[in-house]
Parts: C-alpha cells; sequence; structure tokens
C-alpha cells in the first residue's frame, strides 16, 4: 500500500509532492510521522519513518487525521517586515494629510 499524506492544518488527504493543501492553502515545509512526531523532508521517508520505522509494515491506512500542530520554525520573512513597513508609513501619511 503506497503511503498516504494529509494536511496537519484541516486533516484534508493531500497529493504526495504537494506543495500546498488545496482545502485549506497551507503550504508543506516537511512531512511529518504520525507515530512519533518526526519531521523532515519527504526523501527521508522513502522506506518509512526513519526514526521509528512507521510505514515498514504497511501501515500508513491507520494513520490519523488530524495531528498536532509543528513547533514555529522561527521569525517571519524580511518582506513581511518591509510592507508592513510601507504599509504603515502609507497610512500615517494619508492621516497627516488628512488632518492638514
Amino acid at each position: 500500500m503506497a503511503p498516504r499524506f494529509f494536511c496537519e492544518n484541516c486533516g484534508e488527504e493531500v497529493p504526495r509532492n504537494a506543495a500546498k493543501c488545496p482545502r485549506c492553502g497551507r503550504f508543506f515545509a516537511s512531512v511529518r510521522c504520525p507515530a512519533c512526531g518526526f519531521a523532515g523532508a519527504e526523501y527521508l521517508f522513502k522506506g518509512g519513518c526513519p526514526v521509528c520505522g512507521y510505514s515498514s509494515s504497511g501501515s500508513w491506512d491507520k494513520a490519523p487525521v488530524k495531528l498536532p500542530p509543528l513547533k514555529k520554525s522561527g521569525p517571519l520573512p524580511l518582506w513581511v517586515y518591509i510592507v508592513t513597513l510601507f504599509a504603515l508609513i502609507l497610512v500615517c501619511g494619508a492621516l497627516y494629510l488628512s488632518f492638514r
């Protein structure tokens, strides 16, 4: 039986090479084992989970649909801060001009 992949955000089954969930739009950065929680690149899971061996006996059919969320990976990308700063400057400028 081929492995099955699920979106951890909404539980939708997704294609193996999907970059994002077709239902909720969440982007995927890694694959996570439903048994032990190990997360890593898809190529690490070719023969099952590299940590606990999950799926080596065809146990993918028993994979839970809802998984606990992954830990946050760190700060937001720089472009988010730049866009936010630009929007703040525009709003402040508009307020300044409207009260002059």
